[in-house]
């Protein structure tokens, strides 16, 4: 066939451009246009992020939700995650009872599950989960355990293995007013149980006398509860009556000084103490003696930043002292705090180990201490200046810890709740009059013995 001229000229420009086009496709990026470069580039960096997030590691952190202490520990997180962009921390918030938060725990724990990395857990269910957790001691040197308070170590050590790292403590102290020991005539707060007794029942009678008809001497945790282990616990350790159970399992809880502690403290019902006490929480105790109608307090720290707040009848007029000795010659005050353990099913547990560590660490517990009052577990932080100044209460707490007194949950495991609970019922009995001590102490032996399959033994004087 053959074409017009004007319809081959057309034909011919109609190929030049295709190839045209054809060679622009084919040839290097220097001949795209801009908006094609741009997006390339868009599409390569993209996938140059997914290729590092992918590289990334997560540890997720089990850790409880309330106030400061949480704020605090997403900061101490992102810290982190700038000095190791390699980690992503996934705090993961875990219910506010202690019993709904051990119950959870548990389930994962039990099913081998990889959920947490990290448990924040209680002073009291080491012996319990132990097994679950690796060894602390294949990632750190002995002389790095050795800053954080012996007590904290030991309870957290089960069967020889360093199950988790404490991250705060608590102990009780005695809350005392200053203002009313020096207007009675004490230089000091009391040394022993039988001073408290002489110093509370002076101011006592002598509040009274000004018309406080509602002041009391002494207020504590007498309801029938974990509470009243812990200051049952006190009282009898500090008399010389060992610890309940001791390390070397044997139950010891029926003997003679015991039983003189626990009658003391039922003696001071109705005569330093209000009968209300024995339905008394940490709560409970604290309004009554932050309104000004108590001289003395035992409880936790966490009550001295409250007693200090604008609205506080005592603001300005207390201190804080450690419990008083008995017959022992040594005070007692019951161990309480949480730790960081690390799961033995982590898919990260050398990245979970180390996010402990930092957690841990001395920069991290004085940032806690001083952004949010928390008492950290590491023994020159109650040396420290800053958090001193800050904190003045740090100081006497030093001493509170060192001495601590561990309940038996580590000997008793996997039953301390058992072990807990029959032993403050049967204080509670007689504080309300019940029983008298020594006939409850005997059968609190033998339902502790069939608890645990435990023989009797001699009460523990100290524990190392």
């Amino acid at each position: 066939m053959v074409l017009s001229k004007k319809k081959g000229f057309v034909l011919v420009l109609g190929i030049v451009l295709m190839f045209s086009l054809l060679v622009t496709g084919c040839g290097g990026g220097g001949n795209q246009s801009s908006d094609q470069q741009a997006q390339d580039q868009a599409q390569e960096q993209e996938q140059s992020q997914e290729e590092s997030s992918s590289d990334k590691k997560v540890v997720k952190v089990g850790v409880g939700n309330v106030g400061k202490e949480f704020e605090v520990t997403k900061k101490a997180a992102k810290m982190y995650e700038e000095e190791n962009p390699n980690i992503d921390i996934e705090l993961v918030s875990m219910p506010e009872s202690s019993s709904e938060r051990y119950s959870l725990y548990l389930q994962y724990l039990e099913a081998q599950s990889n959920k947490l990395d990290v448990y924040q857990t209680d002073v009291i269910w080491s012996g319990d989960m132990g097994e679950h957790f690796i060894d602390f001691k294949d990632y750190m040197s002995q002389s790095e355990i050795d800053k954080f308070f012996k007590g904290s170590i030991k309870n957290n050590t089960v069967d020889g293995e360093l199950i988790a790292i404490p991250w705060f403590v608590d102990a009780a102290v005695m809350y005392y007013r200053t203002d009313l020991l020096e207007k009675y005539g004490f230089d000091n707060p009391p040394k022993t149980w039988e001073e408290m007794e002489k110093m509370a029942k002076k101011v006592q009678k002598g509040e009274r006398a000004e018309g406080k008809q509602d002041f009391w001497g002494f207020v504590w945790q007498g309801e029938a509860y974990e509470g009243l282990t812990c200051d049952a616990l006190e009282w009898v350790y500090s008399n010389g009556g060992g610890v309940i159970v001791s390390p070397d399992k044997k139950v010891t809880i029926n003997n003679e000084k015991a039983a003189e502690a626990i009658t003391m403290a039922a003696d001071w019902i109705g005569e330093i103490s209000p009968p209300g006490v024995t339905g008394m929480k940490e709560e409970d105790a604290r309004k009554m003696w932050q309104g000004g109608h108590a001289l003395f307090m035992r409880n936790w720290p966490y009550a001295y930043p409250l007693a200090k707040s604008d609205d506080s009848a005592v603001k300005g007029k207390f201190d804080i002292a450690p419990l008083p000795k008995g017959d022992s010659g040594h005070g007692a005050a019951t161990l309480g705090g949480w730790q960081l353990a690390v799961s033995k099913y982590s898919d990260n547990k050398e990245a979970a180990a180390e996010v402990v560590k930092f957690l841990t660490s001395y920069k991290i517990q004085k940032l806690r201490a001083m952004e949010a009052g928390l008492t950290g577990s590491r023994k020159a932080l109650y040396n420290d200046e800053e958090i001193i100044n800050e904190n003045p209460y740090f100081k006497t707490l030093l001493s509170v810890f060192r001495n601590s007194t561990p309940r038996p949950s580590t000997p008793v495991a996997p039953n301390y709740n058992e072990v807990s609970t029959a032993f403050f019922k049967s204080v509670y009995s007689v504080l309300n009059g019940e029983k008298e001590a020594g006939s409850a102490l005997r059968s609190l032996e033998y339902k502790l013995k069939d608890i645990t399959g435990f023989e009797s033994g001699e009460p523990t004087k100290t524990i190392e």
